[in-house]
């Protein structure tokens, strides 16, 4: 059974800076699509940023230049570096991935909480 297992969360002040990780582990396994998600308090899941095999990566339009979206193919991992982190941030943070075959797999979430 393939498993997403997110770290990195945490409490950080305005302006700082974390590091999410997420790695997959459980089979044998390859993915096109990696993501990372994440839901405020009482709105919906939002795609945060995404990059594909081959390196590509596109982003929210609220985190363009402040995040940045990579990954590591042959140890199945994707981290998320934010940067200048604001308040509007907060959330839980969620990987995604994507097999070639279209199966999706999700993380357990992360909390990130930036206080002003």
């Amino acid at each position: 059974q393939v498993q997403l297992v997110e770290s990195g969360g945490g409490l950080v002040q305005a302006g700082g800076s974390l590091r999410l990780s997420c790695a997959a582990s459980g089979g044998s396994f390859t993915f096109n699509t990696m993501k990372w998600y994440r839901q405020a308090p009482g709105e919906q899941r939002e795609l945060v940023a995404r990059i594909t095999s081959g390196g590509s990566s596109n982003y929210a339009d609220s985190v363009k230049g402040r995040f940045t979206i990579s990954r590591d193919n042959a140890k199945n991992t994707v981290t998320l570096q934010m940067n200048n982190l604001k308040p509007e941030d907060t959330g839980v943070y969620y990987c995604n991935a994507l097999t070639w075959a279209g199966v999706s797999y999700w993380g357990q979430g992360t909390q990130i909480t930036v206080s002003s």
